[in-house]
């Protein structure tokens, strides 16, 4: 990992992999999560010639907190990052809570960002016509009702989970996030995605929650862009089995995202989907390059 010092003089945690030659392919991680690579992701990116780089987003892992960040503010993160390897433009990809973070970047960087993957990603808070929590499992009923009531009820709903997701195991993570499993992401849980996902949770919380409760205050508040702003390429992933972000997420954002190319995939979850159709949506996001 490299601890990259940004403008304002926090640090952010970056990884890089991949041809040095490669477009940059900006990973946004989901919620929680941080830099630790999918060894998947890396393999696929590598094969399309393309230069994998993560990063902790503000508050996980050693990255410095931005205490108050909405989603638009990831933006001034990946500038720098794209300075920092001498790069003009890139393709970004975000999963989960990752995949808003993805649409800023591709909305406020048009110039730099050739195209946007988000996988499974959230919709916003007051979306229009759009019933935030309908679908979603217990247990992401219950953060965002916490979030709503402000941080320090979050943080107290979130220490047992935390106590459980500092330090994994990968059969840990299914028992902990049971209710938000259904049975096709527990079968994709392989020995080395199980590994990684633990790597991510270990380093998410290195430092404690403050990235992860910022993440859930950001989505409970205004994002800070607008989806129509968005003027590039934009794939989207969705399961209909997804308890974590519900299907009908997805069906909203593409609706709603110009030009989106949407894959709403029956029988897929949260985690399936993005482990299933890596190569499509690594291929499909390398072409636009």
């Amino acid at each position: 990992m490299t601890h990259l010092t940004l403008p304002d003089g926090r640090l952010l945690d970056i990884q890089i992999s991949g041809p040095e030659d490669g477009t940059p392919l900006v990973f946004h991680h989901g919620t929680p999560g941080a830099v630790p690579q999918v060894r998947a992701m890396q393999r696929e990116a590598a094969r399309r010639g393309l230069r994998l780089v993560t990063y902790s987003r503000a508050g996980y892992g050693t990255s410095t907190r931005r205490p108050g960040r909405r989603v638009v503010d990831v933006v001034d993160d990946v500038t720098a990052i794209l300075e920092h390897l001498g790069a003009d433009r890139c393709v970004t990809a975000g999963w989960s809570g990752g995949g808003p973070h993805a649409l800023a970047t591709g909305a406020r960087l048009r110039d730099r960002v050739a195209g946007v993957l988000c996988i499974a990603g959230v919709a916003p808070w007051d979306a229009d016509g759009l019933d935030f929590l309908a679908g979603m499992g217990r247990q992401n009923v219950d953060e965002f009702g916490a979030a709503l009531e402000g941080e320090q009820p979050l943080r107290d709903y979130m220490a047992p989970d935390f106590e459980h997701l500092r330090d994994p195991k990968p059969e840990e993570i299914v028992s902990t996030l049971g209710s938000v499993l259904p049975d096709v992401d527990r079968a994709a849980l392989s020995d080395e995605f199980g590994e990684d996902m633990a790597a991510g949770f270990r380093e998410a919380f290195r430092t404690g929650v403050d990235g992860w409760v910022d993440d859930d205050l950001a989505f409970t508040t205004e994002w800070g862009f607008a989806l129509d702003e968005l003027a590039v390429p934009v794939f989207l992933w969705q399961g209909s089995e997804d308890l974590m972000v519900p299907f009908a997420h997805g069906e909203w954002l593409a609706q709603r995202i110009p030009g989106v190319v949407a894959h709403l995939e029956q029988g897929e979850g949260h985690l399936s989907v993005a482990v299933g159709a890596l190569d499509r949506m690594v291929g499909e996001l390398s072409a636009v390059v």
